[in-house]
């Protein structure tokens, strides 16, 4: 079963009244890369197309996770009317690299979208990714109210909730977060990236955080995570503003684990993943690995 059929039936509660919950949502997800070969990448260099490029070809290339004929569905975070430089919003040289490569690799169509906090239309502009995406030949739709599915989440915290349609019916899904602090959970990063996926009153889910997003990971299964850490934002965020709280990194991890590279995430900002509760509930539940430099790490430096 492939993974917008299972997302399917997971949403409709076929699965989830047959199996386990475990073993329903992480069975795919701990079918990480064979031993030997490299399941979370970093390269640092000021090339943020080769970076992308770099850091996907070492954990098995864009091939091995998009198939000819796929429809990609790609996750950047865009929820803020905010510019690149505020690091506020994934970069979009990321997102624009990332379409390409998933068209290159023969897929059918590429649809970049995000259930954004301030204004849609102002967020996906100023943010510079819909004119970046658009260019590189993606699909670049708004996430209308219309368009959400009350979907059987099965979580521990999270039952059912809107699940926005065109990410059921995709064949793979890439997760591009940005790297910055959060007032609330002190990092967003990958696993939290997929809330906006989500419709419904989403603050709700700030009751349960961490154990809501990571129902989030294992409901939604992200075929491949790329971490924009070009620009971090140290402080105040996730909205930011001050282009004092932003530090450059020149920084792309990529790994088909999102605890992983979570893990490896909060270490840019001088913290351990060991601090962090939502990492331990995710490897508890068959997500990942918080140890991200145990097997497979490969960091390099480019140009």
């Amino acid at each position: 079963m492939d993974r917008r059929d299972f997302i399917k039936a997971v949403a409709g509660g076929v699965l989830a009244s047959l199996l386990p919950f475990d073993r329903a949502r992480s069975f795919s997800l701990s079918a990480l890369a064979k031993s030997g070969e490299t399941k979370l990448s970093v390269v640092k260099g000021t090339d943020t197309e080769l970076a992308v490029r770099k850091a996907v070809e070492l954990v098995g290339g864009m091939k091995g996770f998009v198939s000819r004929g796929d429809v990609v569905f790609v996750k950047p975070n865009m929820s803020w009317d905010r510019i690149p430089a505020q690091a506020a919003t994934t970069n979009p040289t990321v997102v624009a690299t990332v379409v390409r490569m998933a068209l290159e690799a023969g897929a059918k169509k590429v649809i970049v979208a995000d259930n954004t906090c301030n204004d849609a239309r102002r967020s996906y502009i100023r943010s510079g990714i819909k004119d970046a995406a658009e260019k590189a030949g993606a699909k670049v739709v708004y996430m209308e109210e219309r368009k959400f599915v009350k979907s059987d989440i099965g979580g521990e915290a999270l039952k059912k909730w809107p699940v926005f349609k065109e990410v059921l019916e995709a064949d793979k899904l890439i997760n591009i977060p940005i790297a910055k602090h959060h007032g609330l959970s002190g990092v967003t990063l990958s696993m939290k990236n997929l809330m906006g996926l989500i419709g419904g009153s989403r603050n709700r889910l700030h009751q349960e955080l961490g154990t809501s997003i990571v129902d989030l990971t294992a409901f939604f299964k992200p075929t491949l995570t790329i971490l924009d850490a070009v620009r971090i934002l140290k402080a105040n965020g996730p909205q930011g503003g001050n282009l004092n709280d932003v530090v450059m990194k020149n920084t792309i991890a990529t790994s088909r684990d999102p605890v992983s590279i979570d893990a490896f995430g909060v270490t840019l900002f001088g913290k351990r993943p060991e601090d962090f509760p939502y990492l331990k509930t995710a490897v508890r539940r068959g997500l990942g690995s918080m140890d991200f430099k145990k097997e497979g790490f490969k960091e390099i430096q480019i140009g």
